[in-house]
């Protein structure tokens, strides 16, 4: 089965011609996970990129006591794992299915195999690495100088951009994502009480509106504007 389409929506290849997409795919592997399954664990020895073909993953840190701190929630054409490309070291996060979910995994080995056959890949490799650190920095400076309404207007923009999808009326954007008052603040790097307080609050103003966990942002520009 060739899964070149869906690596041309991955960012990391979107520049590939036809015929290099299709030599990636021969080289992919289907890996299908249950819901709640672990694909990998931090410290984990990292030798593999994932794709999402379906379902849902988050990404988190977690400590020995327990706590859970979600990074990121990905969709369908997100690829994670990128640094497992370039090295061996352990992993720095957990990955964890959402839900029902298959998995496209690239080796390390037959990765850099492909980067010897085409070089023209490697500045691509390096953007989408120069954007992982971009995220890693403003999530760090999100948690040091954004207060909670702050904190979680920024995660409800940044899933808006990632899976929105137009919803009726106006500028309103829909969240794909079903999404538990629990799971937005662990996004958030909030606590559950705080996270409702603020929905609340954006709803009253007519900003969003969240009904069973479904989320759609009536107003993203003026959400936006809790950033300031």
């Amino acid at each position: 089965m060739s899964y070149s389409e869906l690596l041309s929506q991955v960012p990391l290849f979107s520049s590939l011609g036809s015929d290099d997409l299709e030599r990636l795919s021969a080289s992919l592997q289907l890996r299908r996970c249950n819901r709640g399954e672990i694909i990998f664990h931090q410290g984990d020895v990292g030798t593999d990129l994932y794709i999402i073909s379906k379902g849902e993953v988050t990404i988190r840190l977690s400590s020995p006591d327990g706590r859970e701190v979600s990074l990121a929630l990905l969709v369908r054409g997100a690829a994670f794992g990128e640094l497992a490309l370039l090295d061996e070291a352990p992993r720095s996060t957990d990955a964890v299915a959402r839900e029902e979910t298959a998995l496209l995994s690239l080796s390390r080995r037959d990765f850099q195999k492909f980067l010897e056959e085409r070089p023209q890949v490697i500045p691509a490799l390096l953007a989408e690495l120069s954007r992982l650190v971009r995220r890693v920095t403003q999530a760090v400076h999100d948690a040091n100088f954004l207060d909670a309404r702050a904190r979680l207007a920024r995660v409800l923009l940044d899933l808006a951009q990632a899976q929105g999808k137009p919803s009726t009326g106006g500028e309103a954007v829909a969240i794909t994502s079903r999404l538990t008052q629990t799971e937005l603040a662990n996004l958030a790097g909030l606590t559950r009480e705080s996270t409702n307080r603020w929905l609340r609050f954006y709803a009253r103003e007519g900003l969003l509106s969240y009904e069973e966990g479904r989320i759609t942002l009536l107003e993203p520009d003026n959400l936006r504007l809790n950033l300031e």
